[in-house]
C-alpha cells in the first residue's frame, strides 16, 4: 500500500482511467454535499493564506490484472462520490467558460483535456472516469455536452445543474473558482491486489461520508474479491434483480431486513439489524 497527499487536480491530470467496479453502489451525493463542496471552494479561493484544503481520500487498486487497454486503469475502492462530484464541478466550469466567452487564465479545452478526457483516445478509453450502470451513460452525456439519456441518473443531472447554476451566478470570477478547486487536497492510497486486502481497508473507511447499508456492505464483501467478469455475471444474474425489487421502496432498510430474514432462515438465529453484515461474514465462511 502506498499513500501520499496531493492536489486533486494533479492527481487526475495524468493519462489514465478511474473505473467504478460493479459492486459499488450508484452515485448518491445529494445537493447538501454539493453545497458544502461549493462553499469550501469559494472560501479557499478568497483566502490567499490557505495553500490547501483537505477533502478526503481516494483508494484504488492499480494492478496488471485490471489492464485491458493502453490507458492505465485504477479501480476505485473508496472515494467515488467526491471523485464524481468534482468531475461534475469541472465539467460545469468548462461549459460556463464557453458560455461567457470571456478571456480567462484557464480554458474549457484545458479543463477537458487535463481532467475529464484522455486526449487522442477513442471509445471508453477517452474518459478519465467510468461509472457503473446508468450513471455511466448519464455522466458521459453530460461531460460531452449532450442531453442525458431517457432513463438517466437523476442525482448526477441534478448535481451537474447545481454547479452550473452556482458558477453562472457567482460573484467571483471563473479564474477564482478554478483557483479554489486547485487548492483541494486528497490523500490517494494505491493498493496492490496481491499484498493488500481492499475489503479490510474499505471497511475501515466506511465510517466517513454517506454510510453504507448492511446490504451494500454484503454486496461489496461478496463481489470485491472476484475477477471482473465473474463480478459482473453474479451481480447482473443475482444481486441486481434483488436490488430492483427493493428500488421502489423509499427506505433502504427493507433490503437490510430481507438479508436479516435470509440469514435467520439459513442459520436459525436472528441477527441484530445493525449487525447483519457481521453475521453474514460469519455465515459466508461456513458455506464457501
Amino acid at each position: 500500500m502506498k499513500a501520499s497527499e496531493l492536489q486533486f487536480l494533479s492527481f487526475i491530470e495524468p493519462k489514465g482511467q478511474f473505473s467504478i467496479p460493479i459492486y459499488q453502489r450508484t452515485y448518491s451525493w445529494t445537493k447538501d454535499q454539493c453545497k458544502q463542496l461549493w462553499n469550501d471552494v469559494i472560501k479557499v479561493s478568497k483566502d490567499d493564506s490557505v495553500k490547501g484544503h483537505f477533502i478526503g481520500s481516494i483508494v484504488y487498486v492499480a494492478d496488471d490484472i485490471y489492464q485491458h487497454s493502453s490507458v492505465p486503469e485504477m479501480v476505485v475502492i473508496d472515494g467515488q462520490q467526491r471523485l464524481t462530484t468534482l468531475s461534475l464541478f469541472l465539467s460545469a466550469l468548462s461549459k460556463v467558460i464557453d458560455e461567457k466567452e470571456k478571456e480567462s487564465e484557464i480554458t474549457s479545452e484545458e479543463i477537458n483535456d487535463d481532467y475529464l478526457f484522455n486526449r487522442l483516445k477513442k471509445g471508453e478509453e477517452k474518459y478519465k472516469l467510468i461509472l457503473t450502470h446508468k450513471d455511466k451513460d448519464t455522466f458521459i452525456n453530460l461531460i460531452e455536452g449532450r442531453d442525458p439519456p431517457k432513463e438517466c441518473s437523476s442525482q448526477i443531472v441534478e448535481n451537474h445543474n447545481f454547479f452550473l447554476e452556482k458558477i453562472r451566478n457567482s460573484e467571483i470570477s471563473l479564474d477564482q473558482i478554478y483557483k479554489g478547486i486547485s487548492k483541494l487536497m486528497i490523500v490517494h492510497i494505491s493498493l496492490h491486489k496481491n499484498s493488500d486486502d481492499p475489503q479490510l481497508i474499505f471497511e475501515s473507511l466506511n465510517s466517513t461520508g454517506l454510510k453504507l447499508s448492511q446490504a451494500d456492505l454484503i454486496r461489496n464483501y461478496v463481489l470485491m474479491g472476484l475477477e471482473t467478469e465473474l463480478q459482473k455475471k453474479i451481480y447482473h444474474d443475482y444481486w441486481y434483480p434483488m436490488e430492483q425489487r427493493f428500488a421502489t421502496m423509499e427506505d433502504s432498510k427493507y433490503f437490510d431486513r430481507f438479508m436479516r430474514d435470509y440469514l435467520t432462515v439459513k442459520t436459525g438465529q436472528l441477527p441484530n439489524i445493525g449487525q447483519v453484515y457481521e453475521s453474514f461474514k460469519r455465515y459466508w465462511v461456513t458455506v464457501k
